[in-house]
């Protein structure tokens, strides 16, 4: 079969004459907004068809050129509309069932990659939901409508194609959905000592973004965080040594190589998420918290560490970055080329599907990110 391969864009952004040729830049686009409402009257789609339409923007995305970390935004933007549709079409249906409206405030949030808008392909749910606060005398009445809202919506996103959370991470469940005080309360309980488990649950919970409902609230969630956390050192200390449990894909000789217990796939398979990602995800946020900073995008969280005497050089930070931007690109295109054969798209990328360049690359990449672990364990 004769591969065809398709001019960028870029490349007839211009007619012979010299006059702009919009038409051409646009045709890609158009060409996939065409495809989207085909076969529809009017251009509302279902939810499941909107999200199947995802991995086509995408490749579409990639004939314009555009780098992945870039093409993580616009898939979390895109996750997050999906998630207000699936909102609004559980409060529609509510409503028709005779709950009625919302009957207090409610915010809810977006956790983990959506929150930093750093999805990939293949997400699953992480979500949360703030309720503002309520006498007790009406929590059966108001958590009732919430768990109802919780459960609704976030089976809409699974029916779509966007799995529950494993971890049970979703406003569904009563850990994951709490009036704005009991959040508030919650922080200072899992902040009072080193208990593992709330540090984890605690790491989750300080990447989070509103996508719906009011977003003053999460505001207000970040207010707790900022004042409650710095100042619990015990807390701080076990965030610091939880970084031991996200080693780095590196062997002890500094070569690429896979941890044992992560169940590779094969010899040449190493779980860039776990072991290069996250590691980076993780010392950054615990450096900004140790900072007082409230950024919550990766990148955008090492760039603001640069401007701290004592957090990252320019450097550092401008090499992290580069790092973080590489490592998404390793994870799109294998996830990529994974789907295009009818597989899961994970974090486990195949080194043999990488020029020799770019192994010497990733493994510079990642010492540079166990540098930045080690420093957030010490306290620079």
């Amino acid at each position: 079969m004769r591969v065809v391969h398709q001019a960028s864009p870029w490349r007839s952004l211009f007619h012979e004459n010299g006059t702009l040729n919009t038409s051409a830049l646009n045709a890609p686009l158009d060409h996939l907004f065409a495809k989207l409402f085909a076969n529809h009257s009017s251009p509302h789609t279902s939810l499941a068809e909107a999200y199947a339409w995802q991995l086509p923007l995408v490749e579409t995305l990639v004939h314009y050129d555009l780098p992945a970390w870039r093409i993580s935004q616009i898939i979390s933007d895109h996750n997050a509309h999906l998630y207000r549709q699936a909102i609004v079409l559980s409060q529609d249906e509510m409503q028709a069932q005779g709950w009625g409206a919302p009957p207090v405030d409610y915010c809810v949030l977006l956790l983990g990659s959506a929150a930093r808008f750093e999805s990939l392909l293949g997400p699953d749910q992480d979500n949360a939901l703030i309720i503002d606060d309520y006498p007790d005398y009406r929590h059966v009445e108001i958590d009732g409508y919430f768990q109802a809202l919780g459960e609704r919506f976030t089976q809409r996103l699974d029916d779509a194609g966007i799995p529950l959370c494993h971890g049970h991470v979703m406003a569904r469940w009563p850990m994951w959905r709490k009036r704005l005080s009991e959040w508030q309360a919650q922080l200072e309980i899992w902040s009072t000592d080193r208990q593992v488990k709330r540090v984890q649950q605690t790491n989750i919970l300080l990447d989070f973004a509103p996508v719906a409902g009011n977003p003053a609230l999460a505001a207000q969630l970040g207010e707790s965080i900022a004042l409650i956390l710095p100042k619990a050192s015990l807390f701080m200390d076990e965030m610091m040594a939880l970084l031991d449990e996200l080693p780095v894909a590196l062997d002890r000789f500094g070569r690429l190589a896979s941890s044992p217990g992560l169940d590779a796939p094969h010899e040449h398979a190493i779980n860039l998420k776990h072991q290069g990602l996250l590691p980076l995800i993780s010392a950054a946020r615990l450096l900004c918290l140790r900072h007082g900073l409230r950024d919550i995008a990766t990148r955008e969280r090492l760039i603001a560490l640069s401007h701290k005497a004592d957090a990252l050089t320019s450097t550092e930070s401008a090499l992290l970055v580069a790092a973080f931007e590489r490592l998404q690109q390793r994870l799109l295109d294998q996830q990529r080329y994974n789907k295009s054969r009818g597989q899961v798209a994970d974090g486990w990328v195949d080194l043999r599907r990488l020029r020799e360049d770019e192994r010497l690359l990733l493994k510079f990449d990642l010492q540079q990110i166990k540098r930045l672990s080690s420093s957030a364990q010490s306290g620079g």
